[in-house]
């Protein structure tokens, strides 16, 4: 089977995790990352998820999974040592239309989670469609060393400088032309050497008079940024 890949806007969604051990956790761990309103059940668990719930970050919704466990949901995770129960949280789960991921049980799945890269708003992500999570691994590992923390930054003076150009009216070829100028440019070179000069040679150019009015410039260049 092969998998149709999207990213998802979860903020403000709820998600169910069942399952309390260090695989539920890094799923719960995740989701949050992703701004996931979490429910847990499980018998037991980790320190860490204990800690979460004790501050109310991830609300503990009892130790016996029940269907009602699914009202409200938007995902579902079933992450325990128990292949029958997560399967059953499966069916239950996508009787009611949910998406759901049993881990390690691809055939109970109706998505499976990739194998990440992140870099602020940067996000790469590497699937095996589920046929080898550890190689899926090594390909992450590997990339990880080709996308630097620079590719974070230019992102986000990409992002104000689109933001701004839109609003001046100009034709779409035009836009275009300062987009590509900057990205093929060496300005992740130089993000990379944190060559001010350079940066600002490489905006400047592609900018003119409204290079200043970049709003993130001064957050990326000044102080301890670039």
């Amino acid at each position: 089977m092969v998998y149709y890949p999207v990213f998802l806007n979860v903020a403000n969604k709820r998600a169910l995790v069942v399952g309390g051990g260090p695989v539920a956790q890094r799923k719960v761990e995740t989701l949050l990352d992703y701004g996931i309103s979490v429910s847990l059940v499980s018998r037991d668990l980790t320190s860490r998820l204990k800690k979460l719930v004790d501050e109310q970050t991830v609300h503990f919704a009892g130790t016996q999974f029940n269907e009602r466990h699914l009202e409200g949901m938007f995902l579902v995770i079933a992450a325990t040592d128990d292949a029958g129960l997560n399967r059953r949280v499966s069916v239950s789960a996508q009787a009611r239309g949910l998406l759901v991921n049993a881990v390690d049980q691809p055939e109970d799945c109706t998505f499976i989670v990739p194998s990440i890269i992140r870099r602020g708003d940067l996000q790469v992500a590497i699937s095996t469609s589920g046929k080898s999570p550890a190689l899926a691994r090594k390909i992450r590992e590997e990339m990880e060393l080709r996308f630097g923390e620079e590719y974070e930054k230019l992102l986000l003076i990409m992002g104000n400088i689109r933001e701004m150009i839109l609003t001046r009216g100009l034709p779409q070829e035009q836009n275009k032309r300062i987009f590509k100028q900057i990205i093929d440019s060496d300005m992740l070179e130089a993000i990379a050497r944190k060559d001010r000069d350079r940066i600002r040679d490489i905006l400047q150019s592609a900018l003119g008079d409204e290079f200043d009015r970049v709003p993130v410039l001064d957050q990326v260049l000044g102080g301890e940024g670039i």
